[in-house]
């Protein structure tokens, strides 16, 4: 009968024990210290690809939408939370989850910014536009296309009208959110001829301004400087209320 002071099966104990949190940060995040301290402002990372109802293969970089919504009702509800900022460097993804998130970000009663870097293509453009002020940086690209099925497909007009009326929800809501038209934006969601194997047009930086879909260009710098001046802005108008 071996003995519960075995020294092997106290071995991994002792190393769990000695687990260097400096290792950890350089495997884990890939530097020596972890930035401390509590921020005024909650940060939304939404990268890869939007995950909606179907689990994409586990090599794809995602972001999950149910993991987004408590942490954006959480942000909601926390005093602390002054302001959210989103990151954007997504290739799309899910329609349906791709709007229940911008939906979520457009009726935040805190402001918001949202910052396109790499890419906000597909989906993420109306995440993009559903901030209170967005910014772009000037290499990143925004491709918009038509939306598209995947998978099977029952080849009836309803399925065609069904497609149809989804697009027209994105198609207002980006709309309804940016400084673009209706016309502009369908313009270059319908372009042939630019895009290899689709229909559509590649934005970018400027030309996203240009077209009225982003406020302008910029990067993180610029981002927190006008977060912060939305907070303080709300903040003013919310003592005057309080003094009148």
């Amino acid at each position: 009968m071996a003995s519960s002071t075995d020294p092997k099966q106290q071995e991994p104990a002792i190393e769990e024990g000695k687990k260097n949190p400096v290792v950890e940060n350089i495997q884990q995040l890939g530097q020596t210290n972890t930035i401390s301290g509590e921020s005024n402002i909650f940060c939304l990372t939404i990268i890869g690809q939007v995950e909606g109802h179907i689990v994409l293969p586990p090599q794809n970089k995602t972001t999950k939408y149910e993991h987004l919504i408590p942490q954006l009702v959480a942000a909601e509800q926390n005093p602390k939370i002054e302001g959210v900022m989103i990151i954007l460097n997504t290739v799309g993804g899910d329609v349906e989850a791709g709007l229940a998130i911008a939906e979520m970000v457009s009726t935040l009663s805190k402001p918001s910014i949202a910052l396109v870097l790499g890419g906000g293509h597909s989906i993420g453009v109306p995440i993009a536009v559903s901030a209170d002020y967005s910014i772009i940086a000037e290499t990143a690209t925004m491709t918009i296309h038509p939306i598209r099925l995947n998978g099977l497909i029952i080849g009836v007009p309803q399925t065609f009208e069904y497609l149809d009326k989804m697009q027209e929800r994105v198609v207002r809501f980006v709309t309804k959110h940016s400084n673009i038209t209706e016309e502009k934006f369908k313009e270059l969601m319908f372009k042939t001829g630019e895009l290899t194997r689709d229909i559509g047009t590649t934005v970018i930086g400027e030309d996203a301004v240009k077209y009225g879909l982003i406020n302008q260009v910029g990067g993180i710098g610029d981002a927190i400087r006008e977060l912060n001046k939305r907070i303080e802005s709300k903040k003013a108008s919310l003592g005057g209320g309080i003094v009148q």
